[in-house]
């Protein structure tokens, strides 16, 4: 297939959704004993939700929302932290636009930039760099965030910012990585996860090999799978014939874009400046090892974390929010209490409610809430 139209071709759907219906059967799945398949990348629960995926496939089938939203697993506290740095007069604070709303214990990035701050939106760190060259009297901070989908563009502009000599850029570090949040998720108690689908733009830059130990060690399959709906409905089967075989593998779906070696200029640029935290606490998941990066000791003097002051501090999030059972995969959105009420787009309480990615995003915006607020 060569067009996008090919991927979203209602026969071709209909002619993938009757053998996941066949395979469903021959499982025997049921509605009270559903096969559960998480996706863990936010986009594709915002695939799911915006092609009505999730409405299409037999009840004998589940969707569980997995972590794979980097917004969605900020800790409330990284965000108090990106607050204190911005607030400081010298600093122009540069960040993606989905950053922006997520709420710390008393303001967002938002509200800060609405106080006074020096807050901007970028579409790139090469953006922030920009910056930093234009103004060479300010401390240019770029909030550095993702997965490795977005860690070789970051770890690319510091190394392309001491190449040029900036010593007013700095990165505050806040990347994190697939591998260990998917253990976590497989170690959590009471996990019943028979499947996975797997993150396609993580698996560009790494390739499917970090991917094994769950096939391996877990004995769940994971399908590699691209976004659009033909994508991942072929996905779902494949992850289906892989439980009708009993013979749990890493497979590749995303062939035409995931290469099993992954992006090697990427992934040695990110050798080059990053390095594995011990541990990095994540939103609804807690402390998990080695699950962040930090920037390795030859780029200190690119570290905002080593150039300004930060609290640092572990913030609870509100008990009314739910956030972290739904990225556990244990509520889904609509059971949470505050869902569509005190916590909606335009008021949220949670990441997942802010982020583009986030589970309670894509439930609300492809729900009857959405219109009812609009009315």
């Amino acid at each position: 297939m060569k067009f996008v139209d090919e991927f979203r071709d209602p026969s071709t759907a209909k002619a993938l959704l009757r053998e996941v219906t066949a395979c469903l059967d021959q499982l025997g799945a049921t509605e009270q004993n559903p096969v559960q398949v998480m996706e863990v990348c936010g986009g594709h629960t915002h695939s799911i939700f915006r092609y009505a995926l999730k409405d299409l496939v037999p009840k004998s089938l589940e969707f569980v929302h997995g972590p794979g939203c980097p917004v969605c697993v900020l800790p409330m506290g990284r965000v108090d932290d990106c607050i204190a740095i911005a607030q400081r007069p010298e600093v122009i604070f540069t960040t993606f636009g989905d950053a922006m709303r997520v709420p710390g214990s008393k303001l967002s990035l938002l509200q800060a930039r609405a106080n006074g701050a020096d807050v901007r939106m970028v579409y790139s760190p090469l953006d922030a760099l920009s910056l930093a060259q234009q103004h060479p009297d300010r401390e240019v901070v770029f909030f550095g965030l993702g997965f490795e989908t977005t860690m070789p563009s970051t770890a690319m502009t510091v190394l392309e910012a001491k190449r040029r000599g900036l010593k007013n850029f700095s990165l505050f570090c806040n990347h994190i990585t697939i591998v260990p949040t998917i253990k976590a998720v497989l170690d959590s108690p009471g996990m019943r996860i028979d499947g996975f689908i797997g993150p396609g733009h993580v698996a560009m830059v790494t390739g499917s090999a970090p991917f094994r130990f769950i096939a391996e060690r877990y004995h769940r399959p994971l399908v590699i799978s691209g976004f659009e709906p033909n994508d991942i409905l072929q996905s779902l089967w494949m992850v289906l014939r892989q439980l009708l075989e009993k013979r749990p593998r890493v497979e590749n779906q995303y062939a035409r874009l995931v290469d099993p070696d992954g992006n090697r200029v990427g992934m040695q640029a990110i050798a080059e400046v990053f390095e594995l935290r011990e541990f990095f606490e994540w939103r609804g998941l807690g402390s998990i090892d080695h699950s962040g990066v930090r920037m390795r000791a030859p780029y200190a003097a690119f570290d905002a974390e080593r150039k300004f002051t930060v609290p640092n501090a572990k913030i609870a999030d509100p008990k009314s929010c739910q956030c972290g059972e739904v990225i556990k995969g244990v509520l889904k959105p609509q059971q949470c209490k505050v869902f569509g009420k005190a916590c909606t787009p335009r008021t949220p309480l949670g990441a997942l409610m802010v982020s583009s990615e986030g589970a309670c995003a894509a439930y609300y915006q492809y729900s009857t809430h959405a219109v009812e607020e609009v009315a």
